[in-house]
């Protein structure tokens, strides 16, 4: 917010100068963000923060907390004026307040015989200065009053007002409302408005309407003061995407006592500058007058917590100078501060408050550091996070893609995948993400039925969560998924034993023995009515079963658009988890020695190594112990690559043949060879 350095610095007994103001402000108050010199002035743009914007946001605040860190005396502005005893205000305009839980006060001074014209010069430039375009006197002296003690005005042209009666009552349904601006805007019950009789003449703590406004022919006028309701200020103002410097200090709220001292400050500049008679009497509607708080403070707590050493008097005096009313009381052997905090001070509610009230006073530069001491625990380590990114790694450098879905399906997929056991969601962001999903394949099928338009074949897995309805309860489960689908596949279940070899692939890298796929199924299971009637398993370690694997039906596969067959696995992830981390007995390295052979092998450049890699590996066998990639040629005609690799085969119960190795090596290259590659020779 700017503030006119000349302006704060007339209500200081001594002089500061502008370098030193800045200093102050920033050492014991506010930021200062910037100063600008502007002709004779100074403009200090300064950097309220909330919880001090309804004491702060004004002239008079900034004057008073620099009095206070200074030492200086502060000079509060001239308020005289006279009331005309033949005029009563209550004559001219009555007011009404039904809404009074929006408007805890709403207060009002009358001024007649106005001659309208400019405002003093010197107004006009503390104005500018400010950012505020001068208008009128009496509209100027508005934002003179706003500016200088925060509360916000307005100015109504009585002789305008229907019925000479204000009403603040919320807006009715459809009501629309023109402001001085020419801006059109619907209202509702939920916005507060200044109204006459006949219409709403002003979005209540925001910006004034057509109607009764000040023009050159006002002779009298109605200042209006008022509290309302921050949070309701708040809103309206976002609503209508209307911010004002009057919503800017309502919705961080406001002193209620402080609309009866802007009245008479206004009244008075009125008096001088327009020529005004002041009509005898406030009107006032009040309904509950603020008191002020008592906070009591432990001496003791204080300095243990400031670490400065300060007597209980000096606090007291500092509090003081905040003009907090604070006196030291001794209860046994401990002293305390008994702050009768004013009405201004919202900001003051315990003795931290006051706390920092008096370290700030003293400035934070003088309390000493200190090395904060303490143990420093490790985090705990999480199994499942390090499993989570483990099985990612694993199925990413086998050749699979992650893919990461929402968690929502809709009546569509409820239908195809045939769900009963689905979960609803109360108040879902549309009709497609009505329920929550019971399996991550629903999903997934979608992922390949798009990729499948630009690609020939798509391998894809996800890592979530899925969520079934069971009687009354829900249960939500951790699961790995992943799916396979490829255009002119070249054998009836490729993809189905692709899978079985990646399940094998992740088992033995997670160090799980014992996997094996039961076909014999018994039981009923949610996920048999995704799956091809002969091909599919349960997906085993020992007796455990850790999930399924299977040929996703035609029916769904047409239903979804997808023209390929597609094949997909679901584990449960807590069940892996567990298999992992249980104890295994320690394997030695064989003691029989290693056979190597080197292959290379022709592909097209949009190859994936992990592909090749992945075909060696299952055609390989167990006794296909490692599998290194040494080489990559690119300089081959037609956009192929070569990749060489270095085999190695072992066993862990006797010596390997040539013969053995070379029947591997057979299977391996028709393999290589039905995938369309070329084996070098």
């Amino acid at each position: 917010m700017k503030f006119s350095y000349n302006w704060l610095s007339e209500y200081l007994e001594k002089k500061i100068k502008p370098e030193e103001m800045v200093d102050l402000l920033t050492m014991h108050a506010f930021e200062v963000e910037s100063v600008d010199k502007i002709g004779t002035d100074f403009v200090l743009d300064i950097k309220i923060l909330p919880n001090r914007a309804h004491d702060c946001m004004s002239h008079l605040g900034i004057a008073k907390e620099l009095a206070a860190i200074s030492g200086n005396k502060f000079i509060p502005p001239k308020m005289k004026f006279s009331e005309d005893k033949k005029l009563k205000a209550e004559d001219f305009i009555l007011v009404e307040v039904p809404a009074k839980d929006l408007c805890p006060r709403y207060s009002m001074r009358v001024a007649t015989d106005i001659k309208i014209g400019e405002s003093p010069k010197w107004m006009q430039e503390r104005l500018s200065v400010c950012g505020l375009r001068p208008i009128s006197n009496i509209v100027d002296i508005t934002n003179y009053v706003m500016l200088e003690t925060g509360q916000p005005l307005h100015a109504f042209d009585v002789d305008k007002v229907g019925g000479k009666k204000i009403i603040v009552r919320r807006a009715g349904e459809g009501e629309k409302i023109t402001t001085l601006e020419g801006k059109s805007y619907n209202l509702s019950p939920k916005n507060l408005v200044i109204a006459d009789e006949k219409v709403a003449i002003g979005i209540a703590g925001i910006k004034g309407g057509e109607g009764p406004e000040i023009d050159e022919k006002t002779k009298i006028v109605a200042i209006e003061s008022a509290n309302f309701e921050p949070t309701n200020i708040r809103r309206t103002s976002k609503s209508f995407n209307l911010r004002t410097d009057a919503s800017t200090r309502f919705e961080n709220g406001l002193d209620p006592e402080l609309t009866a001292t802007a009245l008479e400050r206004s009244v008075s500049l009125i008096e001088e500058f327009a020529g005004g008679r002041v009509a005898r009497g406030m009107i006032d509607v009040y309904l509950e007058k603020v008191k002020t708080r008592k906070i009591l403070a432990d001496t003791e707590w204080i300095q243990g917590l400031i670490d400065l050493p300060i007597k209980a008097q000096e606090m007291a005096d500092i509090l003081r100078k905040f003009e907090i009313f604070a006196k030291t009381i001794k209860k046994g052997k401990k002293i305390f501060i008994e702050a009768a905090v004013p009405t201004n001070r919202l900001d003051l509610e315990a003795q931290e408050d006051l706390a920092e009230e008096i370290a700030r006073a003293l400035g934070y530069d003088k309390i000493p550091s200190q090395t904060p001491h303490g143990i420093i625990i490790p985090a705990l380590k999480d199994e499942l996070l390090v499993y989570e990114d483990k099985i990612k790694d694993i199925l990413v450098g086998a050749g699979w893609s992650e893919a990461q879905n929402y968690s929502f399906i809709s009546d569509e997929d409820i239908k195809i995948f045939k769900i009963n056991n689905q979960v609803q969601i109360k108040n879902p962001f549309s009709q497609d993400q009505k329920y929550l999903r019971p399996a991550l394949i629903i999903n997934l099928l979608k992922n390949i039925r798009e990729n499948l338009k630009y690609f020939d074949k798509i391998r894809l897995f996800e890592l979530g969560h899925v969520f079934a309805k069971t009687g009354k309860d829900f249960k939500e489960e951790n699961k790995i998924s992943a799916v396979v689908s490829a255009k002119n596949a070249k054998k009836p279940a490729e993809g189905l034993f692709e899978l079985k070899g990646l399940i094998q692939v992740l088992f033995d890298k997670l160090g799980i023995d014992d996997v094996w796929f039961d076909d014999e199924i018994s039981g009923k299971f949610s996920w048999l009515e995704f799956v091809h009637l002969s091909r599919r398993a349960q997906v085993k370690s020992g007796d455990e079963i850790v999930g399924w694997v299977g040929e996703i039906r035609p029916e769904i596969s047409d239903a979804m658009g997808i023209k390929e067959k597609s094949s997909v696995f679901e584990l449960d992830f807590a069940a892996l988890v567990h298999l992992a981390t249980e104890e295994r007995t320690y394997l030695p390295p064989s003691k029989y020695p290693a056979i190597m052979r080197d292959l290379a092998i022709v592909v097209e450049q949009t190859t994936k190594t992990e592909s090749v890699l992945n075909v060696i590996e299952i055609a390989g066998g167990e006794l296909l112990q490692d599998t290194d990639l040494f080489d990559i040629y690119e300089g081959l005609a037609g956009a192929k690559k070569s990749l060489a690799f270095r085999l190695t085969f072992q066993s862990d119960e006797r010596n390997l043949t040539d013969e053995e190795v070379n029947k591997m090596m057979m299977s391996i290259i028709r393999a290589i060879e039905e995938e369309g590659w070329e084996v070098r020779k």
